[in-house]
């Protein structure tokens, strides 16, 4: 159980050092990914920016 909290944790960490980088490659602003506001806050639903990247995860995984 407290190596899927460490895993969760350093997914996390890694996710957030990442972000910067990946939207100014363009990730974060492609056609599947929601903006929007409610409650006075930014909401931000990253869907397609989500699957591409879990499709080039696996196509890596598959080749290494």
């Amino acid at each position: 159980m407290i190596r899927w909290i460490i895993v969760i944790f350093l997914a996390l960490v890694l996710i957030s050092w990442f972000t910067p980088l990946l939207q100014r490659l363009g990730f974060g602003k492609l056609p599947g990914d929601l903006r929007f506001k409610l409650f006075g806050r930014e909401w931000f639903i990253p869907l397609t920016t989500t699957i591409l990247l879990s499709l080039v995860a696996g196509a890596l995984a598959k080749f290494l």
